[in-house]
């Protein structure tokens, strides 16, 4: 064999040994880029996870604050009925005792409601609406003209933008004939 072959044989063979090598690296980042995926994968999944978890929580709790600050209420209507259980010489005493409590109590309730944005539908003396009121009876009235509200049963509220209950309302169908 002549020089000019037996140097071809040896740059063949480096070219096969950078080949191979060159193979193997690819192979390595190959299997390191397999692995970066799926632990990338795996992150990405227990993000999901973890999300949907507080989701729930975060859905099962919505109520706390608002229960958190009508305790308060609660326990004003306690100490007000353990006032009206008193009998004898103080009762009528501890009727407007009681009876004070309660009022205070409910502008308390009132105040919390509000702060919460929930707000009462006024509908004495107002048209009727039936878009946030429910008639339950007529009745003819002297002074509040025909389809307007007498007297409500149970007030209707509203949440921020949306009706919560409606206005449970009796309304006017006019005077007596």
């Amino acid at each position: 064999m002549n020089e000019l072959e037996a140097d071809h044989d040896v740059q063949t063979e480096d070219g096969e040994r950078n080949v191979e090598q060159e193979l193997a690296e690819a192979k390595d980042q190959i299997a390191e880029l397999h692995d970066r995926m799926l632990r990338a994968a795996a992150e990405n999944e227990n993000f999901k996870k973890r999300v949907e978890r507080e989701r729930l929580a975060s859905l099962k709790y919505a109520g706390e604050t608002i229960l958190r600050e009508m305790l308060p209420t609660v326990d004003n209507l306690e100490r007000a009925l353990s006032q009206g259980v008193i009998e004898g010489a103080d009762a009528e005493k501890n009727l407007s005792a009681l009876l004070e409590g309660v009022q205070l109590t409910l502008k308390s309730l009132l105040a919390t409601l509000e702060k919460f944005e929930v707000k009462a539908i006024n509908s004495v003396g107002e048209p009727f609406d039936p878009k946030h009121q429910e008639a339950l009876t007529m009745d003819s009235h002297d002074t509040i003209p025909e389809n307007h509200v007498i007297t409500e049963f149970e007030k209707g509220y509203y949440y921020k933008d949306r009706l919560l209950r409606a206005a449970k309302v009796v309304v006017s169908s006019g005077k007596k004939a």
